[in-house]
């Protein structure tokens, strides 16, 4: 029933986007390019400033030639919906979670280690790195989607109904974690039970006391109200993760020598600003919830990460494609 719905989708979409714009005379013009890009984010969200930006580049240095549509607010379908129309090539570019991505290539699942960065500046230090920002971006090339830029999605920390300064004020609480194996692991390791729930009812689970404890950036304290219901914020910074912009692969070769060069340079322009409100937006959100009562915890990090070792070792054996990946990171973070 989903692929019939994606591809009546598509086929729809595919009509809608080829149309061939006309002249006053009704006489043809040749037909423009066409960029269909999608996000399950509202307008407001950094990734779509992001993408935004890209599109003003784009239209500022190619003018009439092409023209850049995005769709917002998951109107395309969520985050599968939206990658299968890029495979069929209904859309050219998606923005969606790392994490997505996972069932497409395991070089993904390297987002999910514990204490994989010493914090987000060395993160976006790696991000920028070309050798292994590109073994990301190629990763999925063979299943017709590359990745073209990344996003920051913030710091995963753990913020609950008792304050936590040590591993061991985690034993016992009941965890929310989004579905992955490394986030059982991660849970279970501090002597904590693991509840996969989705987002949007971690709220309600933690004002009932059905869960004591959830992990993500600042952002939710606001903008998903966990700040009502969970006043302590503990800065462990066990995971960052990234979004992602990936393209149709027949999409990014079918492009001139002209149309790539100002494409990837509006790729760039799409992380640089999407970055940036990303930070205005988290200090905001900071600001908001220190109003309504959070108090922020800066903890040492190195007794949770000692914990997590182990778990981060069993990780790298279980994947293997994922150890590389780890190599070349540690070599980034080390200056080399």
């Amino acid at each position: 029933m989903k692929k019939t719905w994606v591809m009546v989708l598509g086929l729809f979409m595919i009509i809608f986007l080829n149309g061939c714009s006309k002249t006053v005379s009704g006489q043809a013009e040749s037909q423009k390019r066409i960029i269909s890009v999608a996000t399950v984010q509202p307008e407001g969200h950094p990734i779509s400033f992001g993408l935004r930006a890209m599109k003003d580049y784009i239209v500022e240095q190619m003018g009439d030639s092409v023209e850049v549509k995005i769709y917002y607010n998951g109107i395309m379908g969520g985050n599968s919906e939206a990658l299968e129309l890029l495979q069929m090539g209904t859309l050219d570019l998606v923005a969606t979670s790392g994490s997505n991505l996972e069932s497409f290539d395991d070089s993904y699942k390297i987002f999910g280690l514990p204490y994989l960065f010493r914090d987000e500046e060395s993160f976006r230090k790696c991000m920028n790195d070309e050798v292994f920002k590109n073994l990301i971006y190629n990763c999925t090339a063979d299943k017709g989607i590359r990745g073209v830029a990344w996003f920051a999605n913030g710091v995963n920390n753990i913020y609950a109904s008792k304050p936590i300064h040590t591993p061991e004020d985690i034993k016992g609480l009941k965890v929310r974690i989004q579905s992955s194996e490394a986030n059982v692991k991660f849970v279970q390791k501090f002597g904590a039970a693991a509840v996969v729930m989705v987002y949007g009812e971690v709220y309600t689970a933690m004002q009932n006391h059905v869960i004591d404890a959830a992990m993500n950036p600042e952002m939710a304290l606001i903008s998903m109200k966990h700040g009502e219901v969970a006043k302590y914020y503990s800065r462990t910074e066990h995971q960052i993760f990234t979004d992602m912009l990936v393209g149709n692969t027949g999409f990014l070769d079918s492009l001139s020598e002209k149309e790539k060069k100002v494409l990837y340079e509006s790729f760039q322009v799409a992380t640089n600003v999407e970055c940036e409100e990303w930070d205005k937006q988290i200090t905001d959100c900071i600001a908001e919830a220190e109003k309504i009562g959070v108090e922020f915890i800066e903890v040492d990090k190195t007794p949770f990460e000692n914990v997590q070792k182990t778990v981060r070792e069993e990780l790298l054996a279980a994947t293997p494609v994922l150890q590389p990946l780890y190599d070349r990171l540690q070599e980034i973070q080390e200056g080399k």
